[in-house]
């Protein structure tokens, strides 16, 4: 059985990265194969390097605010390119008000600063779809 394949992406102009590094390890630890984007990702960039690594999970780390601008844009790229079947995340600094709308568009998981690193693993584990349709 092949790896879990996780990019994960830090969108927007935000460029603290650290939580995306030790969310990248904790995976890598946890058995997936990662996949840092780096700073400065634009939904198109992201959709293209999910595309291109045959991603079963896409991960952004978004501090900035922009989750209401670039989460629905990433989603509608994913549908595009028949990707509407990977498992999106999304961490970082969102209030509790934005977390339905994202999940309406299709996120799955929220994960706020001090969220246990297993729980990441644990829900990426139960919730990815175990074959490419």
């Amino acid at each position: 059985m092949r790896k879990l394949r996780v990019v994960i992406a830090k969108p927007g102009l935000d460029g603290h990265d650290r939580g995306a590094k030790v969310i990248a390890r904790a995976l890598r630890d946890a058995g997936m194969e990662v996949i840092y984007t780096g700073l400065r990702q634009t939904p198109e960039m992201i959709a293209n390097a999910a595309l291109q690594e045959d991603a079963d999970v896409v991960g952004l780390s978004i501090l900035s605010g922009a989750h209401n601008h670039i989460a629905p844009k990433l989603m509608e790229l994913l549908k595009a390119k028949g990707l509407d079947d990977v498992l999106v995340l999304v961490g970082g600094i969102i209030p509790q008000v934005d977390i339905p709308r994202l999940e309406a568009i299709g996120v799955k998981g929220v994960f706020l600063p001090g969220t246990p690193m297993h729980e990441i693993v644990d829900f990426i584990n139960a919730n990815v779809r175990t074959s490419r349709g």
